[in-house]
């Protein structure tokens, strides 16, 4: 077949493709905004028809073909590859797919649906961060922190069969598990990636060490107790995702009266990215049964991304705002002229690491200074307390990325008969926290990811590194000031532009000289934090 048919191929792949994720994107955001079960099976069945559409082997067997056509252009040999990757884990029996896709839509309904309770009362998810960011009282941080594990009991057992079904899957195409399939699906080395995360353990041990007894010590203190005391609830995260505040100043007090969207519209308009397209689409504030937490869609790579999110005003959702909106900037500014298959980001960790760019801000003085506007007196003394906060966030998180990532993956390579015990053995030994007294309760099973997204979670930890290196190249070779317009014009043009056009390590070449490495990490974080 010559480059021809194969062009003309492609042109009926990317429409019928097209049609399918518009449909799907349609129904999967009236399921979050409503959680009518309508909805709910209006996803299962959109799904469906795109799992039946990818499964199907005569065009399968006709895209490996191709592939073996040596009078390829570039983006055709691009397109067909993406069309691989995505229909290689779709090569399953039908029954066998729709059984995956019956268990994610019910576990997809409890994540939406469920509210967990306070001494017989329903709280919010927002509810309990207010409680573990403000609350004194060790014995009401303790009890929301139990609450935000509710879940997790009525998820787990479907949980463990989803993997198990998950890995079952992956052995009827050749591999040995799903977390292997998902890795070679994405583009990735499994080793070179967790070897990667190995060096960032070993280098990171000595200052995560000693930020964590920084932390312990001034929680110790707040708290009134030793720091063998301290357990999960008396940290500011129900995962220690993040850091507790460092001082008494509040972002919160400026963020009211819908000053949040605004200030997200002001930041990415420095830049030149306009945003307030896509800040109109999307819906942004709590409600019941209306998912509760927060993600970017595209909407079927429509050039018209929109947000989800349940915010309150607080420094947690200001920076959720920023990340999400991150992700939809990238998603606005890809070439319109793409094809379907290459109308999207060149890898999921290229968009997070522009949305870790963004979210990064709520620590940076810098942006809070030009942005937020504080009061100069209140501020000062946070802003002192600021310098080394960042580096302090970050090191605190990547550990929980890292946990995340070690976990997940064991529980599909090698799953534990102690599951939720070897969850706090790793929690100990790489964020070092004290587990609470019981570990026998599903406590991991609470974060959705593990079931609705899942290996994605290395995405995060290469995003991160891959923000690092983006950031050192602006500011050494763009401008010292992120929020220019020529910081923005770069990124449009070096890393939103050409969307998939190339490789995610070929794109990270072409706009920063070189591969992604995790020495800018590193420096910026890491030995930095060394340093002071």
């Amino acid at each position: 077949m010559d480059a021809m048919d194969v062009e003309s191929f492609l042109q009926g792949e990317n429409k019928n493709l097209q049609e399918l994720s518009i449909t799907i994107g349609q129904a999967g955001w009236m399921v979050t905004s409503t959680g009518e079960e309508s909805w709910n099976d209006a996803l299962e069945v959109a799904q469906n028809e795109w799992k039946r559409y990818l499964s199907d082997t005569e065009r399968f067997a006709l895209i490996t073909k191709h592939l073996e056509n040596k009078q390829l252009t570039s983006l055709q040999q691009r397109q067909l590859t993406e069309l691989h990757h995505l229909m290689i884990n779709q090569q399953l029996d039908p029954k066998l797919a729709e059984r995956s896709t019956r268990m994610t839509k019910e576990l997809v309904d409890i994540f939406n649906s469920y509210r967990p309770t306070v001494q017989n009362q329903h709280v919010s998810n927002n509810d309990i961060r207010t409680i573990l960011e403000t609350s004194l009282d060790p014995e009401e941080r303790k009890q929301a922190w139990l609450a935000s594990k509710q879940i997790g009991k009525q998820v787990c057992d479907r949980a463990l069969q989803l993997i198990q079904q998950r890995n079952e899957e992956a052995h009827t195409l050749g591999y040995d598990n799903y977390y292997q399939m998902q890795y070679s699906a994405q583009d990735l080395d499994l080793d070179v990636v967790f070897a990667l995360i190995d060096e960032l353990l070993v280098q990171s041990e000595e200052p995560y060490r000693l930020v964590k007894q920084q932390i312990d010590e001034e929680l110790a203190q707040k708290f009134h107790i030793s720091v063998s005391q301290l357990r999960p609830w008396h940290y500011s995260d129900p995962f220690f995702q993040s850091t507790p505040a460092v001082s008494e100043w509040s972002m919160a007090d400026y963020l009211q009266n819908d000053r949040m969207e605004a200030i997200t519209a002001e930041t990415f308009q420095s830049m030149g990215l306009d945003i307030t397209d896509v800040i109109a689409r999307s819906d942004l504030y709590p409600r019941d049964k209306k998912y509760p937490y927060g993600y970017c869609t595209a909407m079927g790579r429509t050039g018209e991304p929109r947000i989800m999110m349940s915010m309150n005003p607080s420094e947690f959702w200001m920076s959720v705002m920023l990340h999400e909106f991150g992700h939809a900037a990238y998603e606005k500014n890809i070439d319109a002229a793409l094809p379907f298959l290459l109308r999207k980001p060149a890898h999921t960790l290229t968009t997070e690491a522009i949305a870790m760019l963004f979210g990064r801000m709520t620590k940076d003085r810098e942006w809070i200074t030009r942005f937020i506007k504080p009061e100069p007196n209140a501020f000062a003394s946070h802003a002192s307390a600021l310098r080394g906060t960042l580096q302090r966030e970050m090191l605190v998180s990547m550990r929980w990325y890292i946990t995340f990532a070690k976990f997940e993956r064991e529980l599909y390579e090698c799953p534990h008969t102690n599951v939720n015990e070897r969850w706090w053995q790793l929690v100990e030994e790489i964020q070092h926290l004290h587990a609470p007294e019981d570990t026998r309760y599903p406590d991991w099973a609470a974060k959705m990811h593990f079931t609705l997204a899942p290996v994605s979670y290395q995405s995060y930890i290469l995003g991160e590194l891959t923000a690092s290196q983006l950031h050192h190249y602006i500011m050494t070779n763009i401008s010292r000031d992120l929020f220019s317009l020529e910081a923005g014009t770069y990124v449009k043009e070096q890393v939103f532009f050409p969307g998939a056009t190339w490789t995610w390590n070929d794109l990270l070449k072409r706009a920063t000289g070189e591969p992604l490495h995790p020495k800018y990490f590193v420096q910026q974080f890491v030995s930095s934090h060394c340093k002071q």
